[in-house]
């Protein structure tokens, strides 16, 4: 049997990961910049996410949601606690374009509505709903289009205005990322997102923050959108909530009630799925990660702005882009290639930088020459020598 060629490897197989290493079947040592597309929050096989794995393995792995899982509630205290929503709900599933699937689906449940409004370059999943709203036609078979969802430019205001001004009583939901991550690491303006919360509010739609990406402390604060001094009806999460375990979730405000069969899921909230998102909130509290991407992310971008030849650095915390053009158009593949380096992209010409919040100085010292070596080398120009 073959696999389904879907992805673009890169002739690498890793067999070992601690912190923010990799090492390969041959032994080679890379940094890792990008976390497995922004999953490796708290740095590969922490010890402490190992325990907790492991010793909820050695209990009881998995049973379905047909009977108690204190764990679960468990894991809701403390994400409240850290997250400053104690008095939100949550749902558990599996995947970031589950979370948005369920959020959306939740949406239209609450209001009666189908309209979605969703933002040029956006990306919040590849299943049904998921793709109908993320602005890439190649990845949207036709069953997934719809006129339920409509694209509005990002960070702009007059066009939402405008909308909601003619189409208002039919949107269920605004979603959008406070960063987009596919589309470039483009940051959603305060007044953006003020916006959206002020419409949304005279609308009575959901406004639903994706925030599997930008979420989970990355941007500094536990969500990208609490930047800008908002709250949304409905969080979504992935990605960095397990440290590379499948889990994820929708955090729900208070307003909006459930009952008996209006969500689903086999293996949402499963017991190793809470321990290991349990995990990453014990050591994101106790090193004070979210604290560390903020510095940490502000002392990389202030260095990479002085680096010659790079463009449009820009992001929050540890969710950082810059475009690299022109000579530095295979920077990426040469960093991976000559420095052993992984960094992350979003088409046409932007490096995506995602590490474990957990990251040091030191080792973004160690990027940031590996960078600066490799930018030089493909900058150098042949010197012309005259004739005799």
């Amino acid at each position: 049997m073959k696999l389904f060629d879907v992805y673009p490897i890169n002739n690498i197989t890793i067999t070992r990961a601690k912190g923010s290493y990799l090492w390969d079947d041959k032994g080679q040592q890379y940094l890792d910049m990008y976390g497995g597309h922004a999953v490796i929050s708290i740095g590969h096989t922490h010890p402490h996410f190992v325990s907790r794995i492991t010793q909820q393995l050695n209990q009881v792995a998995f049973y379905s949601n047909s009977v108690r899982i204190p764990i679960q509630q468990e894991l809701a205290d403390k994400l409240g606690k850290i997250s400053g929503k104690e008095d939100y709900q949550l749902f558990l599933c599996n995947s970031g374009a589950e979370a948005n699937e369920n959020a959306m689906k939740l949406a239209s449940f609450h209001t009666g509505r189908k309209k979605i409004v969703a933002f040029t370059k956006s990306f919040h999943g590849r299943t049904s709903l998921a793709v109908a709203a993320t602005d890439n036609p190649s990845i949207q078979a036709p069953v997934n289009q719809t006129e339920n969802v409509v694209f509005l430019p990002f960070n702009d205001e007059s066009a939402l205005e405008n909308y909601f001004s003619a189409k208002g009583s039919e949107v269920a939901a605004v979603i959008i990322e406070g960063i987009q991550g596919v589309g470039g690491i483009n940051l959603a303006t305060s007044g953006f997102l003020q916006k959206i919360r002020s419409l949304c509010s005279a609308y009575q739609s959901v406004f639903i923050a994706d925030s599997v990406q930008c979420g989970y402390g990355r941007s500094g604060l536990f969500f990208s959108h609490d930047h800008a001094g908002v709250q949304a009806d409905i969080y979504s999460m992935a990605k960095g909530m397990g440290n590379g375990f499948p889990v994820a979730g929708i955090l729900i405000a208070p307003f909006l009630k459930p009952k008996h069969g209006l969500l689903g899921t086999t293996f949402g909230g499963n017991h190793l799925a809470c321990a290991a998102a349990l995990a990453v909130l014990e050591v994101m509290e106790e090193e004070k990660l979210m604290q560390n991407a903020l510095s940490t992310g502000e002392f990389l971008m202030k260095r990479l702005e002085k680096i010659e030849g790079l463009e449009n650095v820009r992001g929050k915390g540890l969710m950082i882009g810059f475009d690299a053009t022109g000579e530095l158009k295979d920077l990426r593949k040469n960093l991976l290639n000559n420095k052993q380096v992984f960094t992350g992209e979003s088409k046409p010409h932007t490096i995506r930088l995602l590490p474990s919040l957990a990251i040091r100085i030191k080792e973004v010292e160690e990027f940031l020459e590996a960078l600066e070596e490799e930018i030089q080398q493909m900058m150098i120009t042949p010197k012309l020598v005259n004739p005799v």
